[in-house]
């Protein structure tokens, strides 16, 4: 069927359209207006701001780190019992279910999955597969596995890495790769408690320098277009600027993604010993075109942290909220899942608040920054509207520090930005610059032949209020939302990438799984057959 979407402001910054103008799609996909312009459906969006279906590039929505949180907090989950409508969390219920719809009703249309686990595949796909409606991805983490780290202590050749790190890319059906703290995890098992970029990891003699300039060579040597996706060291500890800005220095140019950077924007300065350091942040970005982050947003609400930085999440265990957490020391990363509570009143968690908002409104370019809260660990993904309501309104963000504590205005440059996000600035984040990210040429834009993944917004004083509750959503040109609600559940795809790589990195691997763990590699394969339905991938095409 021919629809139209007739006299909308289209915001499209993949095409360099923002003016009023129609959008037509059939089968599923953008298509050119026809000669005489007749269509089976049209639908008047005058007044209305049409934009493409938004992409959320790091949310964690699903894994065993995700699980663990929902059974640490029954309190939370809306299986035990409903919540209230003014309860903290009561639009976040945690189930894969609720996810897919919230996130349509927002207008978002594709999520990635920032952290997965090789050996936790199945269960991380088999989750993605059940959130309705939304395409998802994930990202495949390395970076503290035994098998890597061997073969750097070694001395192997840059081939031998490149293979081990497309076959495992390419047989947990991801899009690209993770690395979280680089080798302090594995030195966190060694009774390390703190651990920088040169600090060197026990019995296999490699710093977090090295590793990670690895893996981000061979995710560029493979093919893999999204960028080495970086969790760096030292979260949350004031004067991990330094980290930062070195870990920058020390990608020699080459394209890297830094994750949730708001967690590392952070100086010394003041009674407290606490900081914003975001504008220094901000102006090694600026000045470095081949670094890509998104920012890890703090929003004022009760959340979970849930990280496979073990040696971060250990060390937050006093500061849960509720008192309670858990940390798994696995294989690889491992997890840790520890409750937490951010509040307006506390002078850290303002800062953590201003530091994020800096940060984006410091950037110059939105293609890159991406517009994150890290889900769930700087506030739930619900809190995007408030979020985008923020950026878009210096006069919101005053009265909201005007109940900050005082001294915290002092440590931060936050008042004097007067900057306000545009609806283009805000579709380059979240639209066309995420899909670049990730190589996506048929999402993230309304140009001819793309998926008709289109989110319609109706203006309003309540900014929030207009990017909570869509006027329409289409997914793949069905109509699944109208007036903020559901219409109509549909399936998504997962997509994924498949990197080359010579096959003799397969027997290896398989050798090594026989002589360490007496079992096949096999069993953590994730076949087609794994999932329900027959369709539920969609491969995305590597870089030449």
């Amino acid at each position: 069927m021919l629809t139209v979407l007739r006299g909308g402001h289209i915001v499209d910054p993949a095409t360099g359209q923002d003016a009023i103008g129609d959008v037509w799609f059939k089968d599923g996909r953008i298509v050119a207006p026809p000669e005489g312009g007749k269509a089976d459906e049209e639908i008047d969006v005058s007044g209305h701001v049409v934009m493409a279906g938004a992409i959320d590039i790091h949310s964690h929505i699903a894994g065993g780190n995700v699980n663990t949180a929902r059974l640490l907090l029954p309190e939370l989950h809306r299986a035990i019992r409903a919540r209230l409508a003014e309860t903290p969390l009561s639009t976040a219920k945690w189930s894969s279910y609720e996810t897919g719809r919230l996130y349509a009703q927002m207008g978002f249309t594709t999520v990635v999955e920032p952290a997965m686990a090789p050996h936790h595949s199945l269960q991380t796909h088999l989750e993605l597969n059940d959130v309705p409606i939304i395409d998802k991805g994930a990202l495949t983490v390395l970076g503290n596995d035994d098998f890597l780290l061997r073969m750097m202590r070694s001395g192997e050749s840059d081939g031998a890495i490149n293979d081990y790190v497309a076959q495992t890319v390419g047989n947990t059906r991801s899009l690209g790769l993770k690395c979280i703290n680089p080798g302090g995890v594995e030195a966190f098992k060694e009774n390390m408690r703190a651990f920088g970029l040169d600090d060197v990891v026990p019995f296999y003699g490699l710093t977090s320098r090295q590793i990670f300039q690895a893996l981000q060579k061979a995710t560029q040597a493979v093919g893999i277009h999204h960028p080495l996706h970086l969790h760096m060291n030292n979260l949350g500890i004031a004067g991990n600027i330094d980290t930062a800005l070195d870990t920058i220095d020390a990608a020699q140019g080459l394209p890297l993604h830094l994750a949730h950077v708001q967690f590392y924007a952070y100086g010394k300065e003041g009674k407290n010993g606490f900081s914003s350091a975001a504008a220094a942040f901000a102006e090694k970005i600026n000045a470095n075109k081949n670094v890509s982050v998104d920012v890890g947003q703090v929003m004022f609400s009760q959340t979970v942290t849930i990280s496979s930085d073990v040696l971060k999440q250990f060390n937050s265990m006093p500061g849960a909220i509720p008192k309670k957490g858990a940390i798994f020391d696995g294989d690889a990363n491992g997890g840790g899942i520890v409750p937490y509570q951010y509040k307006i009143s506390n002078y850290y968690n303002a800062i953590q608040w201003a530091a994020g908002l800096e940060l984006f409104l410091l950037i110059k370019d939105p293609e890159q920054v991406y517009f994150t809260t890290d889900h769930p660990n700087g506030g739930p993904f619900t809190t995007y509207p408030e979020l985008f309501a923020l950026l878009m309104s210096a006069d919101l963000r005053a009265q909201v520090m005007s109940r900050l504590p005082t001294e915290v205005l002092e440590h931060t440059t936050l008042p004097s930005l007067t900057r306000e996000y545009t609806y283009y600035e805000i579709a380059q984040m979240s639209r066309s610059g995420a899909a670049k990210l990730f190589g996506f040429k048929d999402r993230g834009q309304l140009g001819v032949g793309a998926i008709a993944d289109i989110a319609v917004y109706k203006p309003s004083r309540d900014v929030a209020g207009m990017f909570r509750r869509a006027a329409y959503v289409f997914k793949d040109g069905e109509l699944v939302v109208r007036d903020g609600n559901v219409t109509r559940y549909t399936r998504g795809k997962t997509l994924h990438i498949s990197p080359r790589f010579d096959q003799n990195i397969v027997k290896r691997l398989d050798s090594y799984y026989d002589d360490l763990y007496g079992l096949p590699r096999t069993i953590f394969d994730m076949p087609d057959a794994a999932l329900p339905n027959k369709d539920a991938f969609a491969e995305v095409a590597c870089k030449e």
